[in-house]
């Protein structure tokens, strides 16, 4: 029986052959289907003999597409990259001025900010620092703080952004620059909340009161003349800084400010820096106490002019000498120079080995801006 099928099979390849013409090596391959000439096949009498049909590989067979996110009326952030609302593109943001003393602690609301400053406040009081707090869908607000008074560096700032300045006043050193076309803020308009501590730490942004302000204040709230653009770039994919140039483990970093100790720690599971001081983890319990936490560090060296005898003092926020920085994310860390030319202009980072603008990672990301006589100090391991 085999043999009659081979024989058949060898001479339909004979006859294809001959019908083929001289397409050579090139020729394209037929199909042959082998004819059996015994009608009473003997595997008829021999099932295991029987062959059974070649089941297509996984990479052959047909496969479901993937369903791919439906991102369907959404747009990525141009503050973090993620994916939100299109409702929100235009929508400006808002700075919040949060009190970073320990007696203000807990912060409610502040891990729905997409981009976090902390800035020393002071020079007295082991410096002091405040936090400052920049929110895309301030819509969703339902408590925020507590607010405390604004500085002249924050306003600089908050620029770069578009951003409305949300705080309690300050000290006249503010008044110019409150004063200045591009700056739109709040102050003093927001609710307070029995919480059992002293005035000054019970002033907190509450539903309603942002869109109460813009509309009183006749603030568009979306991004006017001023906007200098978007202020990051990002990614299109996961970065890993490991083969940079210079690149160094960071898995915590502490910055030199003695009143808080500003720690920030990373969270393999989650690929995020949480943030730490007082010695204890940053929870916000409007939010199930989740720990304040980003994807990117940026910190700058800054140089700053002391007001006077008070404390009270200004950064030289506007550098194009391109000074130190650190850029952290993924447990490891890259030195960059940074600029920014004027008050309404982004601060731009740049990798230092090479000169060229860095791209972060998707996510939330903190700013700080330290002291320059204490550069050295910071801790980073």
């Amino acid at each position: 029986m085999k043999k009659k099928v081979l024989a058949a099979i060898m001479a339909a390849a004979v006859i294809l052959t001959g019908c083929g013409g001289g397409g050579g090596d090139d020729s394209p391959i037929p199909t042959m289907t082998p004819v059996i000439l015994d009608e009473t096949p003997e595997s008829s009498s021999d099932p295991a003999k029987e062959s059974e049909p070649e089941q297509p590989s996984e990479s052959e067979s047909e496969q479901e597409p993937e369903e791919e996110e439906n991102h369907e009326g959404m747009y990525r952030s141009e503050i973090t990259n993620e994916w939100i609302d299109e409702s929100l593109k235009d929508q400006r943001p808002i700075a919040v001025i949060v009190d970073n003393e320990k007696t203000a602690l807990d912060h409610y609301g502040l891990t729905e900010a997409d981009v976090v400053y902390e800035i020393m406040n002071s020079t007295l009081n082991g410096r002091i620092t405040r936090l400052m707090a920049i929110v895309k869908d301030w819509g969703k607000i339902e408590q925020m703080g507590s607010i405390r008074s604004a500085r002249s560096t924050n306003f600089m700032l908050a620029a770069e952004w578009n951003a409305v300045v949300c705080h309690d006043g300050g000290p006249y050193y503010i008044d110019d620059w409150v004063a200045r076309d591009y700056t739109n803020n709040l102050s003093g308009i927001f609710g307070r909340v029995k919480n059992g501590k002293d005035w000054e730490f019970t002033e907190y942004i509450l539903t309603g009161d942002l869109e109460k302000g813009f509309r009183d204040k006749g603030y568009s709230t979306e991004y006017n003349k001023h906007y200098p653009g978007e202020h990051f770039t990002f990614s299109d994919t996961e970065i890993d800084l490991s083969d940079e140039t210079g690149a160094k483990d960071c898995t915590e970093i502490r910055l030199p400010f003695p009143h808080n100790q500003s720690t920030l720690k990373y969270n393999e599971e989650t690929g995020t820096y949480e943030y730490f001081e007082y010695g204890m983890a940053h929870i916000d319990p409007l939010h199930d106490n989740a720990q304040l936490s980003f994807k990117n560090l940026l910190i700058q060296d800054c140089t700053f002019s002391q007001l006077d005898e008070n404390g009270y003092m200004i950064y030289n926020a506007i550098d194009t000498s391109r000074r130190s920085g650190y850029y952290i994310t993924n447990g490891k860390a890259i030195e960059v120079t940074w600029s920014k030319s004027s008050e309404t202009a982004v601060t731009t980072f740049y990798k230092k080995s090479t000169g060229e603008e860095i791209q972060l990672n998707t996510g939330k990301t903190y700013i700080s801006l330290v002291p320059s006589d204490t550069w050295n100090d910071i801790v980073m391991k």
